[in-house]
C-alpha cells in the first residue's frame, strides 16, 4: 500500500510510525504485533505505518542479471553475506524459517588468501576454518532478500509505504492534531508527532516515531525534533563498504582459484590485501546450484570510507584490478558480468571496551532511534534494538 492516507485509523489504538524498512524496522513491527497480541487490552492493538524510501524493503539486499541465452540467472547478496544467531531469543526466532528452509545453515569451507606478487605465479590459499552447524552462518533461500519480504507479508497491523522520504522532523509549539478533541490537554498533544515527506506532504500523526535509519541520516532526521539524546546519535562509528559483483557465462571459464585447480575447494576467502576483504563464492551456497557463476567480492572497510566520496567507475577500476590479482584471471578467464555497489554506511566500528548504546529514547516526545549501529551492527543486533523498541513501546500502554 502507498496511499499516505491509509495511515489514518482510530485514535483508541497507537499509531506508530517507523522510518525505514530495513530489517531493524521490520523486526520492530513483526515484535509489536506479537506483544500487542499477547495483551489481554483490546486497545492495545498498534497501526504501524512504515516508511521506506526505496522500492522494497530488507537489508539482505540481492541483486541479479539473466542471461538471455541459457534464461538462468547471476545472482550477487550485496549487502550482508549472512547471520549469526548466538542468542536464544534470536535463534527461537528464526526457528519457523528454518524448519521451511526459507533460512538455511551455510558450512562454508573458509580459506585465506592472499593475491600473486610480481614474483609469483599464484596466489598463495590455505585452508583457514570450516563453518559448522554449531556455530552456524544462515543465509536466506532462494535470495537473501526473500527473509525480509516473507517478514513484511506476515504483517497484520501494519501498511509498509514504498518510494516514500521523511523530511527531518522539526518542533512544533502548539500545533495541534485535528482529529483530537479540543478538550485534550497541550500536554498529551505534544506527545503526538506529525510526520511530513520530502515534499511537504502530511504522512499522518503519530503517537510513536521510532527512526532506523543508519546514524548518519538519522542526526539529520532528528536535528530540529529537540530530540532528547541528539547528541549521541553520532557516537557509534560507521563506515563505508563497496561491493564488487562478478559473474562468468560457464563454470569451465573459471579462473584456477575459483575451480578448485590450485587448492581444495572453497567457498568463503579472507583476503590479505590492502583493498579486498573478502570473497563469496555464490553458486556454491545451499540452494543456489541453479545460479550461473557468481562472485561478490568486499572491499576493506578502511579502504571503502577513504574512498567512499570518489567516482565510483574509478573505484570499480580499482577493485577490479585488485581483484583480477587476487583470482588470477586471464584472458580467457575474465568476467564477463562485471558490476559495482556502494553501501555509505555499512559496518558499525565495534569497540569491546565501550558498552552499547542501545536505542535512544525521548520519553517526552515519544521518539525512538534505533538501528543495529546501536549495537554490534550485525543482524541479531536489528533483532536486539527491535526487542528494545517494542519494551519502550508497550510500557506506555
Amino acid at each position: 500500500m502507498t496511499d499516505h492516507a491509509s495511515c489514518s485509523t482510530a485514535l483508541s489504538d497507537p499509531k506508530i510510525a517507523i522510518i525505514g524498512g530495513g530489517l531493524t524496522g521490520l523486526l520492530s513491527a513483526t515484535l509489536l504485533e506479537r506483544a500487542s497480541n499477547q495483551s489481554s487490552s483490546s486497545s492495545n492493538t498498534p497501526q504501524i505505518t512504515i516508511f521506506e524510501k526505496s522500492r522494497s524493503v530488507g537489508r539482505l539486499a540481492t541483486r541479479y542479471r539473466s542471461d538471455s541465452k541459457t534464461d538462468k540467472n547471476w545472482q550477487w547478496s550485496f549487502g550482508a553475506q549472512f547471520f549469526t544467531a548466538k542468542t536464544t531469543d534470536f535463534q527461537q526466532f528464526i526457528a519457523p524459517w528454518l524448519d521451511t528452509g526459507l533460512l538455511q545453515p551455510w558450512c562454508a569451507e573458509v580459506v585465506e588468501l592472499t593475491p600473486a606478487s610480481d614474483n609469483e605465479q599464484s596466489p598463495n590459499i590455505q585452508s583457514k576454518e570450516q563453518w559448522d552447524a554449531v556455530h552456524a552462518r544462515y543465509i536466506s533461500t532462494p535470495k537473501m532478500t526473500s527473509w525480509g519480504r516473507e517478514l513484511a507479508a506476515a504483517l497484520k497491523h501494519t501498511t509498509i509505504v514504498f518510494k516514500t522520504r521523511v523530511a527531518p522532523l522539526t518542533q512544533y509549539l502548539h500545533r495541534q492534531n485535528p482529529q483530537q478533541s479540543q478538550n485534550q490537554t497541550f500536554n498529551q498533544n505534544s506527545k503526538q508527532t506529525e510526520l511530513f515527506d520530502e515534499t511537504g506532504a502530511s504522512l499522518g500523526w503519530f503517537d510513536w516515531v521510532v527512526c532506523t535509519a543508519p546514524n548518519g541520516q538519522a542526526v539529520k532526521l532528528m536535528a530540529d525534533s529537540g530530540f532528547a539524546q541528539q547528541d549521541k546519535i553520532t557516537k557509534p562509528q560507521m563506515q563505508a563498504c563497496y561491493t564488487l559483483m562478478l559473474g562468468w557465462d560457464d563454470v569451465q571459464k573459471l579462473p584456477e582459484t575459483l575451480n578448485g585447480q590450485l587448492a581444495p575447494q572453497w567457498d568463503v576467502a579472507y583476503l590479505n590485501s590492502a583493498i579486498l576483504d573478502r570473497v563469496f563464492i555464490e553458486h556454491q551456497k545451499p540452494a543456489h546450484d541453479e545460479l550461473l557463476p557468481s562472485v561478490t567480492i568486499h572491499a576493506r572497510n578502511d579502504w571503502s570510507e577513504a574512498h567512499v566520496d570518489d567516482d565510483i567507475e574509478l573505484v570499480k577500476e580499482q577493485l577490479v584490478q585488485a581483484a583480477k590479482q587476487a583470482l588470477n584471471w586471464k584472458e580467457d578467464s575474465a568476467p564477463s558480468q562485471i558490476d559495482c555497489h556502494r553501501w555509505r554506511y555499512a559496518a558499525t566500528i565495534v569497540n569491546k571496551d565501550t558498552e552499547e548504546l542501545g536505542i535512544l529514547i525521548d520519553e517526552t516526545k515519544q521518539r525512538i532511534v534505533s538501528g543495529d549501529w546501536c549495537a554490534k551492527g550485525n543482524i541479531e543486533s536489528c533483532y536486539r534494538m527491535a526487542q528494545q523498541t517494542v519494551k519502550a513501546i508497550m510500557q506506555t500502554q
